[in-house]
């Protein structure tokens, strides 16, 4: 797919793997310009798992060993992927996170060359009704924002940003109105709330779609339909460019599946004209 995240994924795919693997390869993931050169110890320590850990992760993966994985790695590497120079081409820090970020753009891009998951999102989010978006912590922002567009143009949208016992009744009054799907933005670090909250949502009946920032977020579960971009981690707090765009894609698949939504934006714009709200 053109990157080392991207191969990372490839490899991945498809495989059956615990909680503690998936945070291993999560961690592979968003370390991939490294990846080829870490030790299983140097691993073990970024991903806050055992040694022995990623050797079975490695076995998992149908490798002999982590050796083995490191040497397939290494040998698969995009030559940029590996530059040894990296990260010393006259860049300040600053502009080293606004580079990254737009790599992270650039796999969502790759990622959208099949619409296909998208498409299904929308429609699974346009019929739903009401429409719940669940975000908490970091991603609340992302299912503040996603709601505020997308009640101009769904009938019923719900935003859920925040936990405590309050959550399950506001998901239960949800399903109870008729929902039939859920977006959920997950993004790290991941709240263990959230976590229970999709794990309610899935036992009510609701359709999961995830926004999160790896395929192999602990949020991550096989009934739901994930959708993976990428945060920046270069700054002391993550930059969640690519999971707000990827928002806003999906904002436009749903309105592709809402026969309304023109109309619907054409309203609140003479009404907003008429209150003088904007001043553009």
């Amino acid at each position: 797919m053109g990157s080392a995240s991207a191969r990372l994924l490839e490899l991945f795919e498809g495989r059956r793997l615990t909680p503690t693997q998936r945070r291993i390869a999560h961690c592979l993931v968003r370390q991939a310009g490294e990846a080829p050169f870490l030790s299983s110890v140097e691993l073990a320590e970024l991903a806050g798992v055992s040694q022995p850990s990623v050797t079975r992760f490695a076995v998992a993966l149908g490798f002999d060993g982590y050796p083995a994985l490191r040497r397939h790695l290494r040998e698969n590497a995009p030559e940029r992927d590996v530059d040894p120079e990296e990260g010393s081409d006259g860049h300040n820090e600053y502009q080293q996170a606004v580079l990254a970020e737009i790599d992270n753009l650039r796999q969502l891009a790759t990622l959208l060359a099949e619409p296909a998951p998208v498409s299904r999102a929308g429609q699974l989010l346009a019929a739903s009704r009401p429409l719940p978006v669940l975000g908490l912590r970091a991603a609340s922002a992302q299912a503040r924002g996603f709601g505020y567009f997308a009640a101009k143009v769904h009938p019923d949208v719900r935003v859920l940003d925040e936990g405590g016992s309050m959550l399950v009744d506001r998901l239960n009054a949800c399903v109870r109105a008729g929902a039939t799907a859920l977006l959920c933005f997950a993004l790290p670090r991941h709240p263990r709330e959230c976590a229970e909250a999709l794990h309610h949502a899935r036992a009510q009946g609701l359709r999961v779609v995830t926004v999160a920032d790896s395929a192999f977020a602990p949020v991550a579960h096989p009934d739901d339909l994930l959708l993976p971009a990428a945060v920046g981690t270069g700054l002391a707090f993550d930059t969640p460019c690519a999971p707000m765009l990827l928002g806003r894609v999906l904002l436009e698949a749903m309105c592709d599946n809402l026969p309304d939504a023109q109309a619907r934006l054409e309203d609140f714009d003479a009404r907003a004209a008429e209150r003088a709200l904007f001043l553009d």
